[in-house]
C-alpha cells in the first residue's frame, strides 16, 4: 500500500470566526453546523488504526473549521496515543491549519515542543485581511493573527502562512510580497478562490478571475526570482521546482492522481477529498471499516484516477506534464457535450508560458549544487 496522509477535521466545520468567503457557508447542511468534536474514542480509534500500517512517514494533518477549538488538552492526547501507539521507527509528522486566534503562549509552547508545521491564515495586510476575515461582530482579526505571528516566533514555532487571494487583494501582489519579506514570513501559500454560489448558479463575487490569478502569478514569480528563490519558500514553486528535478509534484493540485490523503470527519466518516465530502465520495466510517480498507476501496481509487480524464485541449497542451489539469474541484463545463477543464486553465498557461524557462534554470543551478534550495 502506498503511504498517504490523513486530513483530520476535529471539530468539523465549527469555527471562531466568519470569515465572509467560507467555502462552508455554500455547503450542505449535511455536512454538519454548529458544535461539532471528536470524542476520544474515535482520536485514539484514528490514531492506532493508522499507524498500524506501519508507514515510516505518517502525516496527521488537522484542519478545521477551526480545530484549536478542540482545546490544547485534546491535542496532547493526540501526541500520547501518537507515542504509545507508533513504532520506535516511524516518523510523525503533525500540521495544523489554523486562523491563529487561540495560539496563546501554552499553545505556542507545546506546538515548538511537539514539532508541529502550523499553518496560519492571513490575508496579507490589515486593510487586505480584514475586508473578508472578520469575526461574528464583523471585526477584523489582523491584530490578533500578528500578535499570533509574534508568539509563534517567540517560542520557535515553525509556521507557513495561508493567504486566500480573493477579489480585494489579488491585484495587489508587490502589496503582499513586500509585507510578508517585511514581516520576515519565509514560507508562504497562496490559494485562488472560486466559489459558487448555490442559489445563483454563478461565480461568487469574491471569486477571482483567470486573468487576475494569471497575472498574480507571474508578478509573484518575478517579485521572487528577484528577491532570491533560496530565501522565500513559495509552495507552488517550490513544487514545480521539485517537478523539474525529479518529475514529481510535491502538492496535489498538479499530481497526476488525487491519492495523497483521505479527509476524516470528526465522527469518524471518511470521504475522498476536503472538496468533495458529499454522498457519492463517502469511503465509510473507521468503526465500521478498516482505513486501510477504506484508503484502498474502490471509490477511492475510482475518485484518484479521475483526475486524469481530461479534456482533448489538455492533451494535446505543452504544459500537461506539469499542470495535469489542475485541481479537479476548479474543472467546470466548458460545452454542451459536458467536456470539463480547469477554470484556472488560461492562468497556467500564461504562467507556464512566462516562467518554466526560469524555474529549468533554477533547478539546473541546484542540481549543480550552484544553488541552495533546501527547504
Amino acid at each position: 500500500m502506498n503511504p498517504f496522509t490523513l486530513l483530520i477535521k476535529p471539530s468539523g466545520s465549527d469555527c471562531n470566526i466568519d470569515c465572509k468567503y467560507c467555502f462552508y457557508k455554500n455547503r450542505s447542511a449535511k455536512v454538519g453546523t454548529g458544535k461539532q468534536r471528536m470524542s476520544l474514542k474515535v482520536l485514539e480509534k484514528l490514531v492506532k488504526d493508522y499507524l498500524a500500517l506501519e508507514f515510516g512517514i505518517n502525516g496527521f494533518a488537522w484542519q478545521g473549521g477551526e480545530p484549536t477549538l478542540m482545546g490544547l488538552g485534546f491535542f496532547k492526547e493526540v501526541v500520547r496515543l501518537q507515542n504509545e501507539y507508533k513504532r520506535q521507527d516511524q516518523v510523525i509528522e503533525n500540521s495544523l491549519q489554523t486562523n491563529s486566534i487561540l495560539l496563546d503562549d501554552d499553545w505556542c509552547e507545546f506546538l515548538h515542543e511537539n514539532n508541529f508545521l502550523v499553518g496560519i491564515s492571513i490575508d496579507g495586510p490589515k486593510n487586505f485581511n480584514d475586508h473578508y476575515r472578520v469575526n461574528f461582530n464583523s471585526d477584523g482579526t489582523f491584530d490578533k493573527v500578528m500578535a499570533a505571528i509574534k508568539r509563534c516566533k517567540k517560542h520557535g514555532v515553525q509556521f507557513n502562512t495561508l493567504t486566500l487571494l480573493n477579489n480585494n487583494n489579488v491585484e495587489h501582489v508587490k502589496e503582499l510580497f513586500d509585507f510578508f519579506v517585511e514581516n520576515d514570513i519565509k514560507y508562504q501559500q497562496f490559494i485562488p478562490c472560486v466559489e459558487t454560489n448555490p442559489k445563483m448558479g454563478e461565480v461568487a463575487d469574491f471569486s477571482i478571475t483567470p486573468k487576475q490569478y494569471g497575472d498574480f502569478l507571474c508578478g509573484l514569480f518575478d517579485l521572487w526570482y528577484e528577491y532570491g528563490p533560496e530565501k522565500i519558500s513559495i509552495r507552488d514553486f517550490d513544487s514545480i521546482i521539485s517537478f523539474c528535478l525529479s518529475g514529481k509534484h510535491t502538492i496535489c493540485t498538479f499530481s497526476k492522481q488525487c491519492s495523497g490523503y483521505i479527509v476524516v470527519e470528526h465522527t469518524g466518516k471518511c470521504f475522498c477529498c476536503d472538496f468533495f465530502v458529499r454522498g457519492e465520495f463517502g469511503l465509510g466510517n473507521i468503526f465500521e471499516t478498516n482505513i486501510a480498507q477504506l484508503a484502498c476501496s474502490n471509490i477511492k481509487r475510482k475518485f484518484a484516477r479521475n483526475k486524469q480524464k481530461l479534456p482533448s485541449k489538455c492533451l494535446v497542451c505543452r504544459h500537461l506534464d506539469v499542470c495535469r489539469g489542475g485541481c479537479m474541484k476548479d474543472r467546470v463545463v466548458i460545452d454542451d457535450l459536458q467536456n470539463k477543464q480547469n477554470y484556472f486553465c488560461e492562468s497556467y498557461k500564461s504562467f507556464f508560458d512566462y516562467s518554466m524557462p526560469r524555474f529549468m534554470q533554477i533547478a539546473a543551478k541546484v542540481a549543480s549544487g550552484q544553488q541552495d534550495f533546501n527547504r
